[in-house]
């Protein structure tokens, strides 16, 4: 990703960072708003206002940063999707992807509120009313959200394991590529010392991961 002057990069997270407060305590102590600056990848998020998630000043972005900043110029908003917390807390999302003057991807606003309390109480009413249980629409799979980085690559590894129902040491050739290329996918090489972490954790050495990363390329049409 190209720098993006500071001047102009700089004058949009001051103008939001008051507007993550604003939001916050509109919607209430089940909501939480994260502003993230992506010229500092591993220290993106710059301001926060609630505590659904526990994030702070100066964490990592998610795995859900991870694939807004894959995406690039293609990166538009998603709106009200929802996901699982690590600890199993339903969680109704937004992201919004921030752009400079010239449509360059610099960051993004996102907004995170904790349905698990509004689902539990509408099942609750359902059964004193008499009405049929409504459905709970979530994923089946959770987001980590931690501020660490190693914490998210683990994440998305172990996702992959039980995908395959095999640890990742005895993925054979294929399997370990179609790894590589969803964590490719994810973001995760775009990050300061990512090749390093993942080669670790798949008990490859880097070369091993570079030619990986080479053939995949290949591929790309």
């Amino acid at each position: 990703m190209p720098d993006v002057p500071s001047s102009t990069a700089d004058a949009v997270f001051a103008a939001l960072t008051p507007v993550v407060e604003g939001i916050a305590a509109t919607f209430g102590r089940s909501c939480e708003v994260v502003l993230h600056d992506y010229r500092d990848r591993e220290r993106s998020v710059v301001a926060v206002a609630g505590s659904v998630t526990g994030r702070v000043a100066g964490d990592a972005m998610s795995e859900i940063g991870l694939r807004v900043l894959a995406a690039g110029d293609a990166a538009r908003n998603e709106v009200g999707y929802l996901t699982r917390a690590q600890d199993g807390r339903v969680l109704k999302c937004t992201t919004l992807p921030l752009r400079d003057v010239d449509g360059t991807l610099i960051g993004a606003l996102c907004v995170n509120i904790d349905v698990s309390a509004i689902n539990r109480a509408t099942g609750v009413l359902s059964d004193l009313l008499g009405l049929s249980a409504l459905r709970e629409q979530v994923p089946a799979t959770s987001t980590n959200f931690s501020g660490d980085l190693d914490q998210v690559v683990e994440s998305l590894v172990e996702r992959a394991e039980r995908a395959h129902a095999v640890p990742v040491s005895a993925l054979g050739r294929e399997e370990r590529l179609a790894l590589v290329r969803s964590l490719n996918e994810a973001g995760v090489f775009a990050l300061r010392g990512a090749p390093g972490r993942v080669a670790a954790r798949l008990g490859i050495s880097r070369t091993g991961l570079y030619n990986d990363l080479a053939e995949l390329k290949k591929d790309t049409p």
